[in-house]
């Protein structure tokens, strides 16, 4: 095999491993190329985000000095991963790109049918559209964002089911995005299997605050689903941090590869979408895959109509070949645990200064208690909004609200159900900062810590009926 295209993942002779046993985590790469970060005044940033309306979504990029709005499509690719670009066979119909991609997705997955999609919504809203009818329930651990508006646009019901240690923000309990089973088997027999096509596990669980869910939890999930004869999808788009996760906590899988846990996480699911974003280690792209020949039919229709030809799914072939290399890379041990070490890091050097985090932290983010930072705010006040703001004014940070401006509930007669949690956080993009920004951010998120009180109440002036975060725009008090 070409040095290019070899797996990251390979074995590491366990003399080397030792010989590498340091106190200090390294990040295991080295710069070759830097970007200028963009340094602003406070006065900048005021007038910046009163022309974004007080949200930063609507910011320029060239406006935030350290970006941690998402992880999503927003990392460095590796040498490896440039130099795949070039191998990329533009072809429209069964390129070379497409068998590279289709080769490392089915390795890692096992699934007999897969299919690019230009990123993992794409995938979610043909999946949504091909198998859900209006007022069918499709319970998750914890949908996020963009599949719980795709649910719902064709009228069914996202419903979800985390386990009582996960609502707790401040339990240390690991596997906290379990799916809770016993409340999965009421539904089912509640509402009837028949109203339920498909059951999804979020790995790792983003809007739960980035927790793992256990192997354990997701071997008894389709063992409970598959008695009601209900499938299981995962939504796989950090499922390289997930197996991590289940290596260093889960009894029995520590002398295992992160490659042999992701090929068991996938062995028990009949599907799966995935936004290679982010455990792709690519900009764009993702996919979606499945064992049923009827769903694949259905998905690779509609795929055709909206996406582009099934072996191309709104990519370049050049995309295709990046997500290859980077789905190894993000199963090689040494690279999974810089990563969790510089959560770890930026989560516990906030927690001495007293900031109130989701504990423990989680895979690629940290996630602050939007409702106990700003103690002196409402839910009607989004704290989430206004600590995001506080924190871009005092130091150029983008983070983003997950609270009850994302996930709040419209009630009859114009009033609105708050989210079950107000939360802030702070997604790491990957290969991207270094310890110092990270030492910076903690600066600013201290600063902003210590006046907290000054955080304003903010109301929503403008709103779009579906993901209104993005576009909403907000007034301050």
């Amino acid at each position: 095999m070409p040095a290019l295209l070899r797996s990251a993942a390979e074995p590491v002779s366990k003399s080397a491993r030792r010989s590498r046993k340091l106190r200090t985590i390294i990040e295991p790469f080295r710069i070759k190329m830097t970007e200028a970060l963009p340094l602003t005044t406070r006065e900048a940033r005021a007038a910046r985000l009163a022309f974004a309306h007080n949200n930063v979504f609507l910011l320029a990029a060239e406006d935030v000095t350290i970006d941690l709005l998402t992880d999503s499509g927003t990392g460095a690719m590796s040498d490896r991963q440039w130099a795949a670009l070039m191998l990329g066979d533009e072809s429209y119909a069964g390129s070379r790109s497409w068998r590279n991609f289709e080769r490392v997705v089915r390795d890692i997955t096992g699934f007999k049918h897969i299919f690019p999609t230009h990123q993992g919504r794409a995938a979610e809203r043909i999946l949504a559209a091909t198998r859900l009818k209006a007022k069918e329930i499709v319970p998750n651990n914890s949908h996020f964002d963009t599949t719980r508006a795709n649910i719902e646009y064709v009228g069914a019901q996202a419903v979800d089911l985390l386990t009582r240690e996960g609502r707790d923000l401040y339990s240390e309990q690991r596997f906290k995005g379990d799916i809770d089973l016993f409340a999965l088997e009421r539904l089912i027999e509640t509402e009837g299997a028949q109203k339920i096509p498909f059951c999804m596990i979020t790995v790792t669980n983003n809007s739960g605050g980035g927790q793992p869910v256990s192997m354990q939890n997701i071997r008894d999930a389709k063992q409970l689903l598959k008695k009601h004869g209900v499938p299981l999808i995962l939504d796989a788009c950090r499922f390289a941090e997930n197996a991590y996760f289940i290596k260093r906590h889960e009894a029995g899988w520590s002398d295992k590869s992160l490659i042999e846990i992701a090929r068991a996480m996938f062995s028990f699911a009949d599907g799966a979408t995935m936004s290679a974003k982010k455990d792709g280690l690519a900009n764009i792209g993702g996919f979606f895959g499945c064992h049923d020949d009827q769903w694949a039919e259905d998905f690779r229709n509609l795929l055709i109509l909206t996406e582009g030809f099934p072996t191309y799914g709104g990519l370049a072939g050049r995309d295709l070949e990046a997500i290859a290399v980077g789905l190894m890379e993000a199963l090689d041990e040494d690279y999974q645990r810089y990563r969790h070490a510089t959560v770890d890091y930026l989560a516990r050097r906030l927690m001495e200064r007293g900031v109130p985090l989701v504990r423990p932290p989680g895979g690629h983010a940290v996630f602050i208690d939007a409702a106990a930072f700003c103690s002196h705010l409402s839910p009607r006040d989004y704290p989430g909004i206004g600590l995001v703001n506080a924190l871009y004014l005092e130091g150029g940070v983008r983070a983003v609200e997950l609270g009850s401006v994302m996930f709040g509930k419209a009630r009859p007669g114009g009033d609105e159900e708050p989210a079950a949690h107000e939360l802030v956080r702070l997604a790491l993009p990957r290969r991207v900062y270094t310890q110092s920004h990270f030492d910076y951010v903690i600066e600013v998120i201290d600063a902003v810590w210590r006046t907290r009180d000054r955080i304003r109440p903010h109301h929503i002036v403008q709103q779009a009926p579906f993901l209104r975060h993005f576009t909403a725009r907000f007034e301050a008090a």
